[in-house]
């Protein structure tokens, strides 16, 4: 019988151990997880797409994008389109985006947060004579701009951001091989720049 009692009882403890042991090995699965996680968190957050506009080079200018990644990453999302991008920060003085009617098929603007989050979207069916004229501006900007908007800048659409630091792309399609030249000038001379308005209000 004190046998019996003896086997019962170390394979109770047995049990035991087993479970002690289940247990400290998902504490230590659970820790070395998390330890992964937070140290990819800073590879992935560098592989986002403001980051990687950033990387092009200095913001308040547009930078255009080939078919194959650039030395940020970059490259343009479908052959049948061209396409551009800038970085601005708008905490000091708003930014104004610009291009002329040059006669391309088709162009589209989408501007961003720093979260990728996108905050305005315009194409040339939906903007002035075709012509793209966006300022990009704090709610506090903006509202200084409007009680005073200086003459020419009727067409102008003002966008109001809520984060100072983003991004716009800006994509021309590509219908035939033969309006690539009036593509490429209307992406060569698109603006990204600050809005310089200072002279007449302080914001």
């Amino acid at each position: 019988m004190s046998r019996l009692f003896s086997f019962l009882s170390l394979r109770r403890d047995f049990l035991w151990l087993k479970i002690l042991f289940a247990i400290f090995t998902g504490l230590v699965g659970a820790a070395l997880l998390h330890l992964i996680i937070v140290f990819s968190l800073p590879q992935f957050s560098q592989r986002d797409a403001y980051t990687r506009i950033i990387a092009e080079g200095e913001s308040h200018r547009f930078y255009r994008l080939g078919e194959q990644p650039d030395r940020a990453g970059l490259s343009k999302e479908d052959p049948m389109m061209e396409m551009s991008v800038c970085s601005f920060d708008i905490s000091e003085t708003p930014v104004r985006l610009t291009a002329p009617n040059s006669g391309v098929p088709f162009w589209s603007l989408g501007v961003f947060d720093a979260s990728s989050d996108e905050i305005f979207s315009i194409n040339d069916r939906t903007s002035a004579d075709h012509v793209l004229d966006v300022v990009v501006g704090t709610p506090a900007q903006l509202a200084a701009l409007r009680k005073s908007l200086p003459r020419g800048f009727s067409q102008t659409v003002l966008v109001e951001a809520q984060q100072t630091e983003g991004y716009a792309v800006l994509r021309s399609f590509v219908t035939h091989k033969s309006v690539v030249p009036v593509i490429s000038k209307f992406l060569d001379q698109a603006t990204c720049a600050p809005f310089q308005w200072r002279t007449r209000v302080q914001f």
